[in-house]
């Protein structure tokens, strides 16, 4: 129990913050209200989760909103060219994949700090499609598109379905898949790694094409709810995926963390607003609530990591 404290304590803030919900706001709780929630959480756990990869390692990546961007403009043009939604996707995950790849090499393969290289490339990437785009949405897509072409209901089970598959794999691939037990060993102690036997610039590189397969797949399931696409979409996605993982219990310091915290810090985090609003409070509360929340999971990594230390 003391080992998995954090994911333990984020998944009691939920369970209390859900409580509250049942007890003052019932509603908050009927499949209308309840299933959007889950609906826009869901991309942003998806990024989430890569995030946590990307931090186990010990590396950190900025360049996701801006990468969600491109995917999903990206995806809205291949579907107004007329592609089936089955190619729609590989053309959004292929990309992601591609910016990942890009952050790997400079990183993994030139050694340049996480931090420097997905600045520039957040910039850059933004830039370029503010010049490409000029703002310009991309209309006019097929009926094929919103929804996966099916109904809003249907629409919104597909996604939340995907977004399910998806993380219950990473799950069981970071704790029972060579590879997954990798990331944990480079993220802990790279030089130890590297004795056993293991390439942490091999590693690191695939931790960051993971991590843009995921931002091209969480950008096709956001564009998918909408009948445009919006080039300014993905903004502030990089720092709301950090926090879920940070708050999910993910340290900083790398090596540390497990999925089920991350999924219970998106939910967490995703709830506070419509919370705030089933429940009478001003909306220019969730920012200073999250804040506080992250300020604390941060706290906790580094009051753990010192205790560690001694």
């Amino acid at each position: 129990m003391k080992r998995h404290f954090r994911e333990i304590s984020v998944a009691a803030a939920l369970a209390l913050l859900l409580a509250v919900l049942a007890v003052k706001a019932p509603d908050f709780f009927q499949p209308r209200q309840l299933v959007p929630s889950l609906v826009e959480a869901a991309p942003i756990l998806l990024l989430a989760c890569g995030m946590s990869l990307v931090i186990l390692c010990r590396q950190i990546d900025i360049s996701v909103g801006s990468q969600f961007a491109v995917c999903s403009v990206l995806a809205g043009l291949a579907a107004q060219q007329g592609m089936p939604m089955p190619l729609v996707g590989i053309v959004a995950v292929l990309a992601g994949a591609a910016f990942g790849a890009f952050n790997g090499a400079l990183i993994a393969g030139l050694r340049l700090p996480s931090i420097v290289v997905t600045l520039a490339t957040m910039v850059t990437w933004r830039e370029a499609l503010r010049w490409w785009r000029e703002g310009e949405f991309v209309r006019d897509l097929p009926a094929g598109f919103q929804w996966f072409g099916l109904s809003q209901a249907g629409g919104q089970a597909a996604l939340l379905a995907i977004t399910l598959l998806i993380f219950l794999a990473l799950v069981f691939a970071l704790k029972h898949a060579t590879g997954g037990r990798f990331i944990y060993a480079v993220g802990s102690d790279a030089e130890a790694a590297r004795l056993a036997g293991i390439n942490p610039r091999w590693v690191t590189f695939v931790v960051f094409l993971a991590m843009g397969a995921l931002t091209g797949l969480a950008a096709l399931l956001s564009s998918a709810r909408f009948p445009d696409v919006d080039p300014k979409t993905g903004t502030g996605h990089e720092l709301r995926a950090i926090a879920a993982a940070v708050v999910g219990g993910v340290a900083i310091s790398g090596g540390r963390g497990n999925l089920w915290g991350v999924l219970a810090g998106a939910l967490l985090l995703a709830f506070i607003a419509p919370a705030l609003v089933f429940l009478g409070a001003p909306p220019q509360w969730e920012r200073a609530i999250q804040g506080a929340i992250i300020l604390l999971a941060v706290a906790a990594d580094g009051w753990r990591t010192r205790k560690e230390a001694r």
